[in-house]
């Protein structure tokens, strides 16, 4: 009985070292303590810790603006600042949660455009690789899509546009992933559906050529030669000096059709193809200094459409000198000029 005692005493103490060990080996994030100063002093200490990169410091200051002055301007202030700090950290979830935040308490306030936007960044930096799930990748579409429509001529918008491009491109790379596994698969049927919605939902991507090229590809398996002639036609108007059509051509000249469109000379595929998916902190807007009217920017143009080839119904009725169609990289600042 005795050394049954003492074994119970032993493992008593031995439990309790084992739960003050792992109490000491969880170390918390260390807080302010609460001391009552001046609102400014509060609100210019967080906003030098942000300049210095010091996230979580801010995060702490701007909370405590909140907490000793939650009926000031400084504290509507302070949930913006608060969001761009978790952002800046990569706590997207918090970002998410003050710019929302923001949003309910001051709907009509012109600072809610920025807040808008910035939830919109975040979903659209945690867009993963085309092989993964994209729910993130639907986030951003619709939070940027919104910010178009709320706000169509600020800087928020102008930004918002360039990252939608570059959206759907990520989006017609899920559609053309997908697509080619069924290809290999020998799901030759399913494979058209993935392709055929890259041309409809996104034709103005990166992945146009390849989707026309890989319907050339699919409709000669079935043996559906005007099918495949019909989208090589598409893909050699739209794309003449593409790698792609090059590779659409000889597939229909072995099978006896040849293309009218002669493809063009061009040692590598576009430059429009090897657009890198972006994702660059220092490039988004900074939060606005008071709260005033976000500036406008001109309105940004429509996308170009994907042409189909002349016919001779089309030629007839078509006007003398038809207005010239400017490509994806005239949209894109610094890629393209208006030839």
């Amino acid at each position: 009985m005795l050394r049954n005692s003492r074994t119970r005493t032993a493992l008593v103490v031995g439990c309790a070292a084992l739960a003050l060990t792992a109490c000491a080996g969880k170390q918390k994030k260390p807080r302010l303590a609460y001391e009552e100063r001046p609102v400014e002093l509060l609100y210019a200490t967080g906003a030098d810790r942000l300049d210095r990169g010091l996230w979580n410091q801010a995060v702490q200051y701007f909370g405590e603006v909140e907490r000793q002055h939650p009926y000031s301007e400084w504290s509507r202030r302070a949930i913006l600042m608060t969001a761009y700090a978790h952002y800046q950290g990569n706590d997207y979830a918090e970002a998410i949660g003050d710019a929302d935040r923001f949003i309910s308490l001051y709907p009509g306030n012109p600072a809610a455009a920025y807040a808008h936007y910035l939830k919109a960044i975040c979903y659209f930096e945690q867009i993963v690789d085309v092989g993964r799930d994209q729910a993130a990748t639907g986030q951003a579409l619709a939070n940027l899509t919104e910010i178009v429509q709320r706000y169509p001529r600020t800087e928020y918008a102008a930004d918002a546009r360039l990252k939608i491009d570059m959206v759907n491109d990520q989006l017609a790379g899920k559609e053309m992933t997908i697509g080619r596994y069924y290809l290999r698969q020998g799901d030759t049927l399913a494979a058209i559906g993935r392709f055929k919605t890259v041309i409809e939902r996104y034709q103005t991507t990166s992945h146009t050529p390849e989707a026309l090229y890989r319907l050339v590809e699919a409709y000669l398996t079935l043996g559906l030669a005007e099918e495949a002639k019909r989208n090589g036609a598409v893909l050699g108007y739209n794309y003449p000096g593409d790698a792609w059509y090059r590779d659409a051509y000889k597939l229909l000249t072995d099978k006896g059709l040849r293309p009218a469109v002669e493809p063009q000379r061009s040692e590598r595929r576009s430059l429009v193809s090897h657009l890198p998916f972006v994702k660059d902190k220092d490039a988004t807007i900074k939060p606005p200094a008071a709260d005033a009217a976000p500036a406008e920017v001109p309105a940004a143009e429509p996308s170009p459409a994907l042409e189909a080839p002349p016919t001779a119904a089309n030629v007839a009725t078509a006007p003398a000198e038809p207005a010239q169609r400017r490509g994806l990289l005239s949209r894109i600042p610094g890629l393209g000029g208006g030839k």
